[in-house]
């Protein structure tokens, strides 16, 4: 079993978690749990953890930087907690066994479900499967316009009347955008007749040729059933196609007929379904 070692990595020092991330993104929708876009979400939040797994080996025979992760080391799989949930990428051929083998630690009582790492003894959730989406490049007909620095709190206002209990502020949203992952960040508003924001979606580019991913999608509450979430979608995914994505991703549980029924809306096709693993009663 091949050794690793764990890097607990904060928001500033992300950028080698992210160029591993992208360097592991496929041209059409990506089988791990993390493309590039999930880490740039997550780093709206200051005190953001992703946590990157290296090659122990490689390290050891690299020169040593203090406090962080060597130019030299060999990425393995990085990841996240996201409430209770695990979420990893690995690199393609990484030994999961070992990456599960560490990670004991990090699933304690309470982090009961891991996305895209089987672990030895858990159960694949098959009750609610993650439905993923994929949209081809096509020409696109949009009301969605980009998001400026002027439109970051109407930006912001959506997100919350799209998402109960949502906390997003603009002082959020400019801390994911002055983050490693800002420069992946497309973002498209859509407004109604009067001017009011009425949905919006974000954007991530995972490179030239590679697929792009949306993370977050939201209509507001008081304005749905009127296409204002499918033009945000297009928008951004024309956004994302501009930049030379080849396709773009997104995922959503199969119990949410409403998200899926905009994504197919908006031209997106179902190319598989992922499944978390989760700890059995009594693990």
């Amino acid at each position: 079993m091949v050794s690793v070692a764990r890097h607990r990595l904060s928001p500033a020092e992300t950028g080698p978690a992210l160029r591993a991330l992208r360097a592991w993104t496929p041209p059409d929708a990506p089988s791990g749990s993390l493309h590039p876009g999930d880490v740039g979400w997550l780093l709206r939040r200051d005190d953001a953890t992703v946590f990157l797994w290296t090659d122990a080996r490689a390290d050891t025979q690299a020169s040593a930087q203090a406090g962080g992760v060597t130019t030299t080391a060999v990425p393995v799989a990085v990841g996240f907690l996201d409430g209770p949930v695990l979420r990893v990428t690995a690199a393609p051929n990484a030994d999961l066994g070992a990456l599960a083998a560490d990670v004991e630690d990090l699933l304690v009582p309470g982090n009961d479900a891991t996305d895209g790492l089987p672990v030895p003894g858990w159960e694949p959730d098959t009750e609610e499967p993650w439905l993923v989406f994929s949209w081809t490049p096509e020409p696109v007909s949009s009301r969605a316009v980009q998001v400026t620095e002027s439109d970051t709190a109407d930006r912001a206002l959506v997100h919350r009347a799209a998402f109960t209990g949502s906390t997003l502020t603009a002082d959020h949203w400019r801390t994911m955008k002055k983050s490693p992952a800002g420069h992946l960040a497309v973002e498209t508003l859509v407004r109604t007749p009067a001017g009011e924001p009425a949905a919006a979606a974000t954007g991530w580019f995972g490179g030239a040729g590679r697929c792009g991913l949306l993370e977050p999608v939201g209509t507001h509450a008081d304005h749905r059933g009127h296409g204002y979430g499918r033009d945000a979608v297009r928008g951004a995914c024309a956004a994302l196609a501009d930049r030379g994505a080849s396709a773009v991703a997104v995922l959503t549980p199969a119990g949410n007929e409403a998200a899926a029924a905009l994504y197919r809306s908006a031209g997106f096709t179902v190319v598989r379904e992922n499944l978390d693993w989760t700890r059995p009663s009594g693990v």
